[in-house]
């Protein structure tokens, strides 16, 4: 626990304040004074929350994060990270749980990684406060996406227990299309392309959206394009950005390749 406040603190001084930029030498110390706590909103939380801002972003850094402190019964909704969030418990009990998963309890001095995509909630158990260090990074100027509220029935579902009320977690496309007749080369698809060559920090995911969709407009692939123009928006990709992308690419892929691709647009898109 030393450890990951020493590396927190670390953290919190390489990415505070614009005076950091002023005088690359010196030691900057934000005062808790500077940064008062204030009820989280209403409108993304349910009970009494509250949220002291740590630190932000910066012109030069993308993580930014606060301490939230959930009173007995409170919660977050539903919501999701494009680069994932890490929770640091500094004291009480809570809960956290991803969609389609058993909710899980969390003690002082848990670490924990949601990942990138991935819908979840966290908070207070019924009976205990909770208070954690959330720590996020931007991906595109987005930080998080709010969902939904979580249910009284989801939300007193006991530790341990996959609640009726939410979904198991679903097949993936690879396992839908390749699942019954080639198990291996969907399990390979999974792991390799996606939990690995996808995961990779050189490219974001985003990015490698705009890469995939524009080498499968090039061979005109229909097919794989459907999947991967609803996994570009997933990933942060505009409509506007893949129907250009498509339209740029009629130049150099050949026009029947562009307009088959957005027949597909067409139908995966949706209508501003």
């Amino acid at each position: 626990m030393k450890q990951i406040v020493f590396t927190l603190a670390a953290l919190s001084v390489a990415c505070s304040a614009p005076a950091l930029a002023q005088d690359a030498a010196g030691i900057v110390i934000s005062g808790a004074a500077a940064r008062p706590s204030r009820p989280a909103p209403a409108a993304n939380f349910t009970g009494t929350v509250r949220v002291q801002p740590l630190f932000d972003t910066t012109a030069t850094t993308r993580a930014y994060s606060s301490t939230v402190s959930f009173e007995p019964g409170s919660r977050t909704a539903w919501h999701t990270h494009p680069r994932g969030q890490l929770l640091i418990v500094t004291a009480g009990t809570g809960r956290v749980q991803r969609w389609g998963a058993a909710v899980d309890e969390i003690h002082t001095g848990d670490v924990v990684w949601i990942p990138p995509g991935a819908k979840h909630w966290h908070g207070a158990t019924p009976t205990s406060a909770m208070t954690h260090i959330a720590i996020v990074e931007h991906l595109d100027g987005k930080g998080v996406e709010w969902l939904e509220k979580v249910s009284d029935q989801q939300y007193r579902t006991p530790a341990g227990v996959r609640d009726s009320a939410v979904p198991g977690p679903q097949p993936s496309r690879a396992q839908q299309l390749m699942g019954d007749i080639a198990p291996k080369l969907a399990q390979l698809t999974d792991s390799v392309l996606f939990g690995d060559v996808w995961a990779r920090p050189g490219l974001s995911r985003r990015d490698r959206s705009l890469v995939t969709v524009s080498a499968l407009v090039a061979m005109n692939r229909p097919d794989q394009l459907r999947s991967h123009l609803a996994l570009a928006r997933e990933n942060g990709v505009t409509r506007d950005e893949l129907v250009e992308a498509i339209t740029h690419l009629a130049f150099y892929a050949g026009w029947p390749s562009a307009v088959a691709a957005i027949g597909v647009a067409k139908e995966v898109l949706p209508q501003r």
